[in-house]
């Protein structure tokens, strides 16, 4: 009867999960996990394939770090920001507490040297700086954090500063910090920082020695991020990152009762991720989709539908990797048409069952004709009929 009204609450909590819309696959037996809160998530799909109180909000310490990274990575994507632009460390940024890399009020480092600091060693002095630098304020920063958050879906997350430290009503979840770090792996350039074992800050004025705070990136085959965070109200806390083959995985726990079972139990989670699941590609980026679709009102005759992104089938291990791939084009694409505007929907399925859909986008900018590009069309129609 125990084992009924067990499999009854886990079944209705499965439900629960599958109606807020999150893509989900959880273990069908519990892991022992003993830390507070834990999400495994799939890097390419977002589905979660394990949870435990994934939605409690809890203080994430240094992990909030992950957006302060993130908004400095968007910054540079922008040409706002260049590596090699100096920062001067302000009386607010020097004067930070906890982990840091000593820097002195004045001194200069580039945008290169801070990304680096805050990475590897988690430094609190260079994170205020960064923000400062970005925003001109560090509370303005803060308010860009919390705008972003929402723009991510991070429904249950609220920063009060850049760093992490200990501040009243600053909170995240499980879900969110995977949510955050998702959107981190999609800028190729934080894996120059997040890889580094140990290195020196030559730019420092005290030539400061940095060793990641990750000790995954040193013991778990293929770990490349992301970001470690602890006090003494958040307990131990990680976002974690590999890649296997075709498939990434992010590891989050918060609130582990001691620094190994963090990394003890994030590697409990990617074991039991690549164990059990394996991706099979199905697009890369760019990839032609339907070539020659019809342009009515354009300078052109046709364009070409490709895929915005690349993209994977998330099936369990020993699972069929069989699949069909089912084109859905507008009724009637007329120009203009822009660069990377949605024109369709390929859909993913297997048998009859939709699992994964993407955007089908133009490759190419197509115009709107013209009383003169009519002219040019009809000439051109008349001299391939002229021809023999």
């Amino acid at each position: 009867m125990k084992r009924f009204r067990y499999r009854c609450l886990i079944w209705f909590l499965t439900f629960l999960l599958a109606m807020s819309g999150v893509p989900i696959a959880c273990a069908e037996q519990p892991l022992d996990i003993e830390s507070k809160s834990a999400v495994l998530m799939d890097d390419g799909t977002g589905t979660v394939l394990y949870e435990k109180n994934s939605h409690e909000k809890l203080q994430i310490a240094s992990v909030t770090k992950i957006m302060t990274i993130l908004l400095a990575l968007e910054e540079i994507d922008r040409d706002r920001l260049k590596l090699d632009e100096p920062v001067s460390i302000s009386e607010n940024a020097a004067s930070m507490g906890g982990s840091q890399v000593f820097l002195h009020p004045g001194e200069k480092l580039t945008v290169d040297a801070l990304m680096k600091a805050i990475v590897v060693a988690s430094a609190n002095d260079a994170s205020v700086a960064m923000a400062e630098k970005i925003a001109g304020a560090h509370e303005t920063f803060v308010g860009r954090m919390n705008e972003r958050a929402g723009e991510l879906g991070m429904t249950d997350t609220h920063f009060v500063n850049a760093t992490g430290l200990p501040a009243e009503n600053g909170y995240s979840t499980a879900y969110d910090v995977a949510l955050m770090s998702k959107e981190l792996l999609k800028h190729p350039l934080f894996f120059r920082w997040s890889t580094i074992w140990v290195d020196t800050l030559e730019e420092s004025r005290n030539k400061t020695e940095l060793a990641n705070t990750n000790r995954l990136i040193r013991f778990y085959e293929g770990a490349d991020g992301i970001k470690t965070g602890s006090t003494q109200d958040a307990g131990y806390c990680l976002s974690a990152t590999t890649k296997k083959g075709n498939m990434r995985l992010l590891s989050v726990i918060l609130d582990a009762p001691t620094t190994q079972a963090r990394f003890s139990e994030a590697t409990k989670l990617l074991d039991y991720g690549f164990a059990g699941y394996e991706t099979v590609p199905v697009l890369k980026k760019n990839q032609v989709i339907q070539d020659k679709i019809p342009i009515s009102g354009g300078k052109g005759e046709t364009i070409r539908g490709i895929a915005p992104k690349a993209m994977g089938l998330l099936i369990k291990s020993g699972d069929s990797k069989k699949f069909e791939k089912e084109i859905l084009l507008k009724k009637e694409l007329r120009a203009p048409i822009g660069k990377g505007q949605k024109i369709g929907t390929l859909k993913i399925k297997q048998g009859e069952k939709v699992v994964q859909s993407v955007d089908i986008v133009s490759d190419q900018k197509m115009e709107k004709a013209g009383f003169g590009d009519y002219f040019i069309k009809i000439f051109n129609k008349w001299v391939r009929k002229q021809r023999p």
